[in-house]
């Protein structure tokens, strides 16, 4: 097996159709050769743990109208174009996703981050849930199969909370300031939300060579 690192956050519309397009070329070569692991990288690090209006969180990242429209139209048509529907209105609060990525973390234990990273995504981008809540994170993991009480108890904690900031300083000072950003086998680096066909390339090339 390959480690194909992936760098994220969750509230990252491009991690989401960067994903999508992973998962499509993964559907597509069945017998691939990478172990994904989810690494955390926060987009606002110095957010409030309880988040911020979404509406002040974009005028403030994008000034006006003009300015959020110009961040966000490529974002839509990437995501329509990958088949993806993003339900961005419902979304009411940006989020602090420091616990978001706690769970993450904790799924990567048992072997199932991208059900927990895709559970994420969905009820965000999709479903307009405040993935900084708690309560929130407790229904999505059981939602993901996991046990109610033990998420609850450690969220309730500040359980590798030092963890998850150290792993973010570490991307940033390793030079990565945007996401998604992949690195694979620990020496090729990848950069944004790259379509099917590279992957199914990377893939197909590395198989030929393992041949």
């Amino acid at each position: 097996m390959i480690r194909l690192e992936i760098w994220s956050d969750p509230i990252c519309p491009w991690c989401f159709i960067g994903k999508a397009r992973l998962d499509r070329a993964l559907e597509s070569r069945p017998d691939h050769p990478f172990e994904i692991q989810w690494l955390p990288f926060q987009l606002n690090p110095d957010m409030p743990r309880e988040g911020m209006a979404r509406a002040d969180y974009m005028a403030l990242k994008f000034g006006d109208d003009a300015g959020i429209l110009a961040a966000y139209g490529p974002v839509v048509q990437a995501a329509e174009e990958t088949g993806l529907d993003l339900n961005l209105p419902a979304i009411a609060r940006t989020p602090n996703t420091l616990d978001a990525h706690r769970l993450i973390h904790w799924a990567g234990l048992e072997g199932r981050q991208s059900v927990m990273v895709n559970r994420l995504f969905r009820a965000y981008f999709q479903e307009g849930r405040d993935i900084g809540a708690q309560d929130t994170l407790v229904d999505l993991a059981t939602d993901a199969g996991f046990d109610r009480a033990v998420v609850a108890r450690l969220l309730a904690s500040d359980a590798d909370c030092d963890l998850i900031r150290d792993a973010d300083r570490a991307a940033r000072a390793r030079g990565i300031r945007g996401v998604p950003f992949f690195i694979l086998d620990n020496s090729h680096a990848i950069s944004g939300a790259q379509p099917a066909a590279l992957w199914r390339g990377v893939i197909d090339e590395i198989t030929g060579q393992a041949g």
